[in-house]
C-alpha cells in the first residue's frame, strides 16, 4: 500500500492534507487474514511529509488482533531551480510477535518522467538497514486514471540488495530483493474505493528463498 497515496495526490495537483484508511483481506492460502492501513500526506511550501502504518491482523487467537506493526516516515524537500525533483530522507521499521524487524534509514532523489500515457515517479536511495551492509534501492511508481477518475490502476516497484539473511537453498552472500504492489480500485462515491492488490515478491518474503511469491487481496479504502 505504500507510495501509492502520495502520487495520487501529487498528479491531482491538491495541495490540502488527505488520509486514508485501506483494509485488504489476503486470501492466499499461506495467509487467508485482514491488513488494516492508515496513510498520512501533506504538502507544504518546502515539500512533503508521508507516513503510512500496516497491522497484520492474525494473532491466531478468535477475535485475530494485531500481530504485526509496520510503519514508514518519508520527508522530501524541493530541490530549487530543478522542476521535478527533490531529495528526502525516509525511515522504516516494525516487529511481530517474534521481535523487531530492524530499522531502514534511506537518503536519496526522486523525479517524475512523463511517458505521455503515464507519470513514472523515479528514486534512488542510499539503504542502511540494521545488521546489512549499506547498500541502494530503486524504486518507481505509477497513477493511471480510466473513466474520469472511476478506475485507477496504480502500484510500485522496488528492488534492493541486501546481505542473504534467511539461509535460502543457493546460500549466496548477497541477493536482490524484489517487491512490486499493482493495485486496481474503483471509485464508488469521492471518498469510497472498492478493489484489491497483487503483492510479487522474490527474496522478500522470510524464509521462501529466491522463490516468486504472489499474495492478491481484495480491499476497500476510505479517503478522508
Amino acid at each position: 500500500m505504500k507510495k501509492l497515496f502520495i502520487l495520487a495526490v501529487l498528479l491531482v495537483g491538491t495541495s490540502l492534507f488527505a488520509q486514508n484508511f485501506q483494509l485488504h483481506y489476503d486470501f492466499d492460502s499461506d495467509r487467508k487474514y485482514f491488513t488494516g492501513t492508515l496513510e498520512m500526506f501533506k504538502p507544504d511550501d518546502y515539500g512533503s511529509t508521508f507516513w503510512f502504518v500496516d497491522f497484520d491482523l492474525n494473532d491466531g487467537v478468535e477475535n485475530q488482533s494485531a500481530a504485526m506493526a509496520y510503519w514508514e516516515i518519508l520527508r522530501m524537500f524541493k530541490i530549487p531551480g530543478v522542476k521535478g525533483l527533490s531529495a528526502g530522507l525516509q525511515y522504516n521499521d516494525g516487529l511481530n510477535t517474534f521481535g523487531g524487524f530492524g530499522n531502514v534509514w534511506l537518503v536519496g532523489a526522486e523525479y517524475p518522467i512523463d511517458l505521455k500515457f503515464i507519470t513514472l515517479v523515479t528514486s534512488l536511495w542510499y539503504r542502511d538497514a540494521e545488521a546489512q551492509d549499506v547498500n541502494f534501492q530503486g524504486t518507481i511508481v505509477w497513477f493511471k486514471p480510466f473513466f474520469n477518475f472511476k478506475l485507477i490502476f496504480t502500484g510500485f516497484f522496488d528492488i534492493w540488495g541486501q546481505n542473504n539473511s534467511d539461509f535460502d537453498a543457493q546460500g549466496t552472500d548477497a541477493q536482490w530483493v524484489i517487491l512490486t504492489e499493482p493495485q486496481l480500485w474503483y471509485s464508488v462515491t469521492k471518498n469510497i474505493a472498492v478493489g484489491g492488490e497483487v503483492e510479487i515478491s522474490k527474496n522478500f518474503v522470510f524464509g521462501a528463498g529466491d522463490e516468486l511469491k504472489i499474495y492478491p487481496t481484495v480491499g476497500f479504502k476510505w479517503t478522508f
